[in-house]
């Protein structure tokens, strides 16, 4: 693979991505149950993170602390959900 002339289409950039550059990518060509696992991985840490906070007792919490969680979980949930999404496709081939 020649990384300085990818092919058309093959990289598909994250949604979660704040940059106008594509830094990080799905490599669309992937092997499907690759992109499952790295699916798997995000929504995994999503969920136990969820887990975690819903045992926790908050009177004692930073305010700050909520839209960094938040964060965390947007981009672990977004990024599992369009890498289950090229999976499905790839598996559909």
């Amino acid at each position: 693979m020649n990384t300085l002339h990818p092919q058309p289409g093959r990289y598909l950039p994250l949604k979660s991505s704040y940059s106008t550059t594509a830094v990080l990518v799905i490599d669309t060509e992937a092997d499907p149950h690759e992109i499952l696992d790295a699916a798997r991985q995000r929504i995994r840490a999503a969920s136990d993170l969820l887990e975690t906070l819903q045992c926790h007792c908050f009177k004692e919490a930073d305010i700050k602390d909520i839209p960094h969680i938040i964060n965390a979980l947007y981009l672990l949930t977004q990024d599992g959900n369009q890498l289950l999404e090229v999976a499905k496709l790839q598996l559909k081939r």
